[in-house]
């Protein structure tokens, strides 16, 4: 049988192990999700259509909170987050417009 320090070694290693798989998920989704709006960008600049929305950005703020809730996170965490992700869109639709 082996000590507690090394078991509690074994499950810490286990837990490093998936969040190394869940910061590589994090990445790749928040790549797919920027193609995504790199494309509305490109379709707002086009159509001469403002690069922000601020009626849809209200309902996926409200939306994330719902779901941070389901997912047992804190929603104001969330919703600083997906305020980050707005900001960096709205920059990016910017540069589109110019």
């Amino acid at each position: 049988m082996t000590d507690p320090v090394t078991r509690a070694a074994d499950v810490l290693k286990g837990h490093r192990a998936s969040i190394d798989r869940l910061d590589a998920i994090l990445v790749f989704t928040l790549g797919e999700r920027f193609k995504h709006t790199q494309a509305v960008g490109k379709l707002k600049a086009e159509h001469d259509l403002p690069p922000s929305d601020p009626n849809r950005e209200a309902d996926q703020i409200a939306r994330l909170e719902d779901l941070a809730k389901e997912a047992d996170l804190d929603p104001e965490f969330a919703k600083k987050f997906l305020n980050f992700i707005i900001a960096e869109v709205i920059q990016h639709h910017k540069k589109h417009q110019s």
